[in-house]
């Protein structure tokens, strides 16, 4: 069974989604990212065959909707995430689930795409188990990837190499993978939620969600100040 692993940043305001500042508050910002994070455990939790697992950096109960959140990862193991910069967290993340369930593959997605759906999760477990891969990757229009599938999760260690959050975060995370010897498949190019503009964007996609309902109350704001 393929272990779904999420890693996120707990919602705090201050903390998280800081380039949603302006137009957003960073109250705004956080309650943004609490929505986009309940949306995205529900599609993980909806997601048939899976084991979920969060790696959390930060305390659910200092963030924006702290018992929403507690209560939807009930049951699931949480791990604190470590490392002293984003790829050492993702390495270790990998390394910390490889040691909870050995011999498991493991699909990693963030909180940045609220529009994911179990369908599209599912496709994606079942993409990492055919026998032509080692790993999948699913780029992100701005450059970067939002999912990152390891047949081994200690493989993880190839991002060690890779600058994170930059426009060649995904050509970059491909090229590490391959010269560790991994038959990489692409995974559909998904838009995430770094600024304002995307926010409105992903939102449309997904105007019945948690995630659009939260921008619109944004833009409601904007209105008002206006």
């Amino acid at each position: 069974m393929t272990v779904l692993l999420v890693v996120a940043k707990a919602p705090v305001p201050g903390a998280v989604k800081t380039r949603l500042c302006p137009p957003a508050t960073g109250v705004q910002a956080a309650r943004v990212a609490a929505a986009a994070l309940r949306d995205t455990l529900d599609a993980v939790r909806e997601t048939p065959g899976v084991t979920p697992v969060l790696a959390l950096a930060g305390r659910l109960a200092d963030a924006e909707e702290a018992a929403a959140l507690s209560a939807a990862v009930a049951g699931w193991l949480v791990l604190p995430q470590r490392g002293a910069d984003f790829a050492a967290r993702l390495v270790h993340a990998h390394a910390d689930v490889a040691d909870a369930f050995p011999g498991r593959p493991v699909l990693q997605i963030g909180m940045d795409t609220p529009q994911l759906t179990p369908a599209r999760l599912a496709a994606a477990v079942r993409r990492l188990a055919d026998a032509d891969a080692d790993a999948v990757l699913g780029r992100a229009a701005d450059g970067g990837w939002w999912a990152l599938g390891l047949r081994d999760p200690r493989q993880a260690v190839a991002l060690r190499a890779v600058p994170m959050s930059t426009p060649d975060t995904g050509r970059s995370t491909w090229s590490a993978l391959a010269e560790r010897g991994l038959r990489t498949v692409p995974l559909p190019v998904l838009r995430d939620v770094d600024d304002w503009s995307d926010a409105r964007a992903v939102a449309a996609v997904v105007p019945g969600g948690r995630f659009a309902r939260q921008v619109a109350a944004v833009r409601r704001t904007m209105v008002v100040r206006a």
